[in-house]
């Protein structure tokens, strides 16, 4: 069990999108079914590229009967916001960049139960959300949660008195959960089931209408099969994000990259890394193919088979 912490995660950021046809906009727009962020649940959601190249992936949910947040990498929420905004046209929503919203990630399930008591709301668990007027709180994988502040209410006491982590601790923790992150390093990089988000949190909904990128990705699900797929690992070496990934089997052909790395106390990197599958077990290797070899954990759900 993970040991309680807050830590104000400032690599994020919040989009909004506002107005009676914010929901359908949406669901023109992102991997996910949009409807099923129903103000009890959120979701993960990718938005991609016509050729099927996740551009962003969000964690998704319902604010108001009328307002949808996205949570999306800082590095990327402008170009994201400006890109969709191009796509409104006569719709009626308004899109917007939180720039005061401030977001903490909660570890451990006393941090949940914590979270719960200090806004009288019920205790989350994965992909579950609850909020008041000031509060969104959601939950996530490996015992942890998100509380979302968009308009300058402060953290609860209760919260800010948990022992304080940086961000990267709770990077290190997207990654045990195997939760992926598109940043600025790997925009266009993965289509979305590369990351696995058909097995988590609803990323990829098969029964909705159109989107961007959408006939790649049905065609990924149902012809042939998803070769290529992403796995925690650890690396002796000072992974980044974008880094390709080479097998000696395989020769100077890139195998795969890294989806998020973190430093580790051994002076190594945790890693999330894209990978070509049937080829897990002939060593895979950072940089080049006599670069660090990467040892691969156990995904904290099962792949498909």
């Amino acid at each position: 069990m993970n040991a309680p912490f807050v830590a104000e995660l400032d690599h994020l950021a919040v989009l909004a999108f506002t107005g009676p046809e914010a929901q359908s906009f949406l669901q023109g727009q992102l991997s996910c079914d949009v409807r099923e962020a129903d103000g009890q649940h959120c979701r993960l959601a990718s938005y991609s590229t016509p050729k099927g190249r996740m551009q962003a992936s969000f964690i998704l949910w319902q604010a108001t009967a009328d307002t949808y947040h996205l949570l999306v990498s800082a590095d990327l929420a402008e170009a994201t916001l400006k890109r969709l905004s191009m796509f409104i046209l006569r719709a009626k929503v308004k899109a917007s960049l939180l720039s005061e919203a401030k977001i903490y990630g909660l570890v451990g399930a006393e941090a949940r139960q914590t979270a719960a008591a200090s806004y009288g709301l019920p205790v989350v668990t994965d992909w579950q959300q609850q909020n008041t007027a000031q509060v969104n709180v959601l939950g996530l994988p490996e015992q942890r949660a998100m509380v979302v502040l968009t308009d300058g209410t402060p953290l609860a006491p209760a919260l800010l008195a948990l022992p304080q982590a940086s961000p990267t601790e709770w990077q290190r923790q997207d990654i045990v959960a195997a939760v992926p992150w598109i940043t600025l390093a790997t925009k266009e990089m993965f289509v979305p089931q590369m990351c696995n988000l058909e097995l988590l949190g609803g990323g990829i909904s098969f029964q909705k209408g159109c989107y961007p990128g959408q006939e790649i990705v049905a065609r990924t699900q149902y012809i042939g099969k998803v070769k290529r797929r992403m796995f925690p690992a650890k690396v002796a070496a000072n992974a980044q994000a974008g880094q390709p990934l080479f097998c000696a089997l395989t020769g100077e052909q890139t195998i795969g990259n890294i989806v998020s790395a973190v430093v580790n106390e051994d002076g190594g990197s945790d890693v999330l890394a894209v990978v070509q599958a049937s080829h897990l077990a002939d060593g895979i290797h950072l940089g080049s193919t006599t670069g660090p070899k990467l040892s691969f954990g156990e995904l904290p759900y099962p792949l498909p088979a």
